[in-house]
Parts: C-alpha cells; sequence; structure tokens
C-alpha cells in the first residue's frame, strides 16, 4: 500500500472523506483475510474427513457427531463465501 507524505494533513483537513476516498473496510482492502479463512475452513473439512476415514478403519461403529457437525459447518462456510454475491442494481 502506498503511503502518502500528506496524508496527515488531509485527514486533518477533512477527516471523513479522505476516510472515504482512501480507507474502507479491512475486507474490502485486505487480500489476505480470505485467504486465511478460505484454508482454516478447507483445512477443517480436510481434518474431518481423515478423521472419519480412520475412525471407520478401525472398525469404529458410528462416527462421532462432533465430526460430522464440524465438517458440515467448514462446508457451508466455505459454499457461502465462494458462492458469488448478488448484484444489486
Amino acid at each position: 500500500m502506498e503511503v502518502k507524505p500528506d496524508l496527515k494533513e488531509e485527514l486533518e483537513k477533512n477527516f471523513v472523506e479522505t476516510l472515504r476516498k482512501y480507507g474502507g473496510s479491512p475486507l474490502q482492502t485486505d487480500e489476505w483475510i480470505y485467504r486465511i479463512v478460505v484454508i482454516s475452513l478447507g483445512a477443517a473439512v480436510l481434518l474431518c474427513l481423515i478423521f472419519a476415514f480412520m475412525l471407520a478403519m478401525d472398525d469404529q461403529k458410528d462416527t462421532p457427531q462432533i465430526l460430522i457437525a464440524i465438517g458440515s459447518a467448514a462446508v457451508g462456510a466455505l459454499a457461502g463465501l465462494l458462492a458469488p454475491s448478488p448484484k444489486r442494481e
């Protein structure tokens, strides 16, 4: 991100307009937030699948409900994040 030397003066003159011009929500400006969230949710899904498979291979009768809940929630969250948002016109 480019640092402007006269940003302090600009903020002192008109704080709100300067923030609207340069600022924004970190969700809109920081590309790493989404990457970290998607990687974390993907890892949660993969770990739940691996552990469920390991328990199935160990002759467990039922998969623990917590693995199903965590895996399902992570898949739903990934779908919500990666689905395109509706356009407002």
